[in-house]
């Protein structure tokens, strides 16, 4: 048989789906990475999202205004840097699920986990322990483990670690339910990526909050690989905190600024913070007071001034999350779900019709998945990922058989799959 006979997504049928997608267009704001002279199938979103191309001018602004006005920017510039931050505000707050006042840009992932932990990590002698998922990404843990050390706990006994005992190697809700009914009493904390970075399963987060919070057990969010991705309603789901970062689906720049979410019922003065005078009452930030007076929203948890130039970039790639999701509502999540079913769909038709072993573990479910779909080739090894990526794939492999692939709504097509769908043709078929 000829595999090319009996591909799940010819190249006539993608264009035509591409050409009836109301997304479609959007492709054209961003730069795709060239190889060959011709557009490489770029399925990396989820470690790095591309360029839109209103980034430059709006950074070149912010350069032209420091060049032209030096410190003046702050308050003269076409958007004035004191209250730049301000400027994400409503965007981050709309693809959060969130009230303004709980949303900020600002720093890093890790380190933002951190100030948020010093408010919400709060152990007493017997409540101290910190529930979270194993294989978790490991930056996540490194943070949980060293908040234990740092409040004198042990992580190998007092860091609660739920396995992965679903298909796959996925994680099941009732893992986490159980292990809050055994061990609630003694958890302060339940910190857990909203998206598995590795196996892209999208986690219960509602439900999951509500049971861990019957227990008296705070809840946080790592959203780093669901903010952009899937739908979110933080304050309805009444999380108490959440971080993210905003280089992936976000697509704000390698390293780019990211948030945080603080729900409201938090934000009063009571509520401990690691202060710096960014986060100080506004109207009294100049009087350079000894005292500090939180700002009462989830501005009060920032340190320092914005960072403008890596601001500017966000606000560019926001710019186009509001314009699609104004023009096409609930259109990115049902791309995304389309991209997802068509990618899965191609690697089932690739095994069968060429008899290679592979096996797709990211959940098939709407609900519990969202771009990203993880798929192990046995005994392949980097070879063969190498042999992608010769051929202009742009994917991401991890050890020792496993490659992750994510087509984003804004900027993938059909095309791109039925592209990927010839060169596994060409690898696997014997």
């Amino acid at each position: 048989m000829d595999p090319l006979s009996t591909r799940y997504l010819p190249l006539a049928e993608a264009r035509l789906r591409d050409a009836a997608d109301p997304l479609f267009s959007y492709r054209s704001e961003f730069f795709i990475p060239q190889h060959a002279g011709v557009d490489c199938v770029y399925l990396t979103g989820n470690s790095l999202g591309l360029q839109p191309k209103a980034a430059s001018a709006a950074l070149q602004a912010e350069l032209d205004d420091w060049q032209r006005l030096g410190v003046e920017g702050h308050f003269a510039a076409k958007n004035p840097w004191m209250p730049y931050h301000e400027r994400m505000t409503s965007s981050l707050a709309r693809l959060t699920g969130a009230q303004p006042s709980e949303v900020v840009a600002m720093g890093s992932l890790t380190a933002n986990l951190h100030f948020l932990m010093a408010s919400f990590y709060r152990p007493t002698a017997s409540r101290y322990k910190i529930l979270t998922e194993a294989k978790a990404f490991p930056s996540d843990r490194y943070a949980l483990a060293s908040q234990l050390r740092w409040h004198g706990f042990n992580p190998d006994t007092d860091l609660v670690e739920i396995a992965p005992n679903g298909p796959g190697g996925t994680h099941r809700p009732e893992d986490f339910e159980a292990a809050l009914d055994e061990h609630g009493s003694e958890i302060a904390l339940m910190l857990v990526g909203g998206v598995n970075y590795f196996t892209g399963q999208v986690f219960p987060m509602e439900r999951l909050t509500a049971y861990a919070q019957e227990s008296g057990v705070l809840v946080g969010w790592d959203l780093a690989h669901a903010a952009g991705n899937v739908p979110l309603e933080l304050h309805a789901w009444k999380v108490d905190f959440a971080a993210w970062c905003s280089y992936k689906y976000l697509n704000s720049s390698p390293g780019g600024v990211a948030g945080i979410f603080v729900h409201e019922r938090h934000h009063g003065a009571e509520t401990l913070r690691l202060a710096g005078w960014w986060g100080q009452d506004k109207t009294r930030r100049f009087l350079m007071e000894p005292d500090f007076h939180p700002i009462p929203s989830a501005e009060s948890w920032q340190l320092s001034n914005a960072p403008v130039l890596s601001m500017a970039v966000h606000r560019a790639s926001l710019d186009l999350f509001d314009r699609a999701d104004a023009e096409h509502p609930g259109g990115r999540r049902a791309k995304s779900l389309a991209l997802s079913a068509a990618l899965m769909g191609l690697l089932d038709r690739t095994a069968e019709t060429t008899g290679a072993t592979l096996e797709v573990f990211t959940p098939r479910a709407d609900h519990e998945r969202g771009s990203q779909v993880s798929v192990r080739f046995p005994g392949r090894g980097k070879s063969f990922f190498d042999a992608l990526t010769e051929r202009g794939v742009v994917a991401d492999w991890r050890e020792p058989d496993c490659i992750r692939m994510a087509p984003v709504p804004l900027y993938n097509s059909f095309e791109d799959l039925s592209r990927l769908e010839s060169i596994l043709l060409e690898l696997l078929t014997p």
